[in-house]
């Protein structure tokens, strides 16, 4: 992801955060398929697709933990 992909991410809410993340965890197991049935042509894609989802997990958790924070106790 560039910069800008990253912005834009920082941009949605958390719930179109969590969407983002369920579609790259589902493309990144049908890339483990392919790779796994020697489909797979380029398999940087593997590592590039685990590096999104870290991503997406890590705005989401800054996100979830921002909000915890403003919470009144």
């Amino acid at each position: 992801m560039k910069r800008k992909q990253i912005e834009e991410i920082r941009g949605l809410s958390a719930a179109e955060i969590a969407h983002r993340l369920e579609d790259r965890r589902e493309a990144y197991f049908k890339l483990r398929m392919q790779f796994t049935t020697g489909q797979l042509k380029n398999t940087a894609q593997l590592g590039q697709a685990r590096r999104d989802i870290a991503r997406l997990e890590t705005i989401l958790r800054e996100r979830l933990g921002a909000e915890a924070a403003e919470a009144p106790r």
